[in-house]
């Protein structure tokens, strides 16, 4: 199924794939663990490296039923959970997944057999060969998908000593921490004593916390951040917090003291507000995913923790909030290069229109209307994302695409992208809706695939 045409659905679409197939891979947010590429880790099995950290083919299973322990569970072989995602594999068809897995298998492992349980055994023993061979490693595998750069997500208070590690062995892949900054906003007494002992600041009021959170800024600048994230989950609220306001509710924090739901959103918004100050100081990017819903299972929480891949699409953005805040920003010449990311298709307009409601001279694409994110990252997502902005914003300043995976294998989601973007274009070429023009047509695909990004991230 995986053909060289795979997906395109004329000529047009097919000259515009061939010019940026092989163009690098910018991926500016992902959740790669930075330690395997470090030491180029070898995978005992091919479970180890596609199925064990993947909460898509995890949920997915859960939906087909199979046995949490035939999933996540300690008392299984990694074979045995390898066929049981054989099992669930053939039953994704029309879920993203479906075409992932047949393009990571083949593309990686050169296996264009469909996996099921009747040939498991087979496709296990052919990749648990070739990843026993040389260049088959962590960031071997990185390599053969052509990555330039990748931006991990990394907690204020992480060290940062692989991405210095995998710089200092090999030029070929940037490997770049960027600050997921969720903990500064959530105020566990646990995590302040831990910002405490690595900073030698006392933390005794707002402005020492705050002086804590610069001296880690500064940490990680110098280790090549680039970009910040944050969560922002269903129900985001953000109002402009002066600092008075702000200081006597983390006092209360220190004190032990419970904030209602009004004064949480007060304090959050100050910071928010504070960090993006900071971000914009350093030009770093700030992201902002919004519009999940991550408080469903409680018995999967408790068993598998914060992200095990049952969380859901939140309710519709407050635009107001999502406004007030880059407007506050904006209003003191503060306000970074911003990406949005809604995880409710049912927003992607709004976010879209945002992206012309702030600007800055001599900047293309200031803000951006981020690509299709998690649940919205299928065939049908990604064209959505590239319609709508098209029509309410600048389709030619987008910065493409980006996994927000998990999995090494998923930097096949890049060719998935390419491969949709080029049958747009091309459709639309062919419908007469733009020029017959291949190099007008191929320095769009082009710019939107790589260019773009690569400038955008860096300056």
């Amino acid at each position: 199924m995986i053909t060289p045409d795979f997906l395109l659905t004329n000529d047009t679409a097919k000259a515009l794939f061939e010019r940026v197939a092989a163009l690098p891979i910018i991926d500016f947010h992902n959740h790669i663990d930075p330690k395997p590429l470090s030491v180029n880790m070898r995978f005992e099995n091919i479970y180890q490296l596609w199925v064990q950290n993947d909460p898509y083919k995890h949920r997915a299973m859960r939906i087909y039923g199979l046995p949490e322990e035939l999933i996540t569970g300690t008392q299984t072989s990694d074979y045995e959970k390898f066929t049981a995602w054989a099992q669930c594999m053939m039953h994704t068809a029309g879920n993203p997944l479906f075409h992932w897995s047949c393009m990571e298998l083949q593309r990686v492992f050169g296996i264009s057999a469909l996996l099921k349980p009747s040939n498991a055994r087979q496709i296990w023993e052919m990749a648990n060969a070739l990843l026993a061979t040389d260049g088959f490693g962590a960031l071997d595998i990185l390599k053969r998908f052509n990555v330039e750069m990748l931006c991990t997500s990394d907690d204020l208070l992480d060290e940062l000593a692989h991405h210095a590690l995998l710089k200092d062995q090999q030029s070929e892949v940037s490997c770049l921490p960027s600050l997921r900054g969720d903990s500064i906003l959530t105020f566990q007494p646990d995590w302040i004593a831990r910002l405490q002992a690595i900073c030698e600041v006392e933390i005794t009021n707002l402005e020492s916390y705050k002086n804590a959170i610069i001296k880690r800024l500064d940490f990680f600048d110098l280790a090549g951040c680039l970009l910040s994230d944050h969560s922002l989950d269903s129900g985001f609220k953000y109002v402009t917090t002066q600092e008075p306001e702000a200081s006597a509710l983390f006092v209360k924090v220190l004190r032990g003291q419970s904030l209602g739901p009004e004064q949480l959103i007060s304090l959050q918004s100050h910071l928010l507000h504070f960090l993006g100050q900071q971000y914009a100081n350093r030009r770093w990017k700030m992201q902002l995913h919004i519009g999940a819903n991550r408080f469903t299972s409680s018995n999967l929480r408790r068993r598998l923790g914060a992200a095990g891949g049952y969380a859901s699409i939140g309710n519709t953005v407050d635009v107001h909030s999502v406004s007030r805040l880059l407007d506050d920003l904006d209003i003191q010449d503060n306000l970074p290069k911003t990406i949005l990311y809604t995880l409710n298709p049912a927003d992607n307009a709004v976010f879209a229109s945002l992206t012309g409601s702030f600007s800055e001279d001599g900047v293309r694409g200031k803000v951006q209307f981020g690509p299709a994110w998690w649940y919205n990252d299928h065939y049908e997502g990604i064209a959505e994302q590239l319609v709508t902005l098209s029509s309410y914003g600048l389709l030619s300043t987008s910065i493409g695409f980006t996994t927000d995976s998990r999995s090494i294998l998923s930097f096949s989601r890049h060719e998935y992208y390419r491969r949709i973007l080029c049958n747009l274009i091309g459709t639309w070429a062919e419908d007469g809706k733009l020029p017959d023009d291949l190099e007008f047509l191929g320095q769009l695909a082009a710019d939107i695939s790589y260019n773009n990004i690569k400038t955008w991230i860096k300056k």
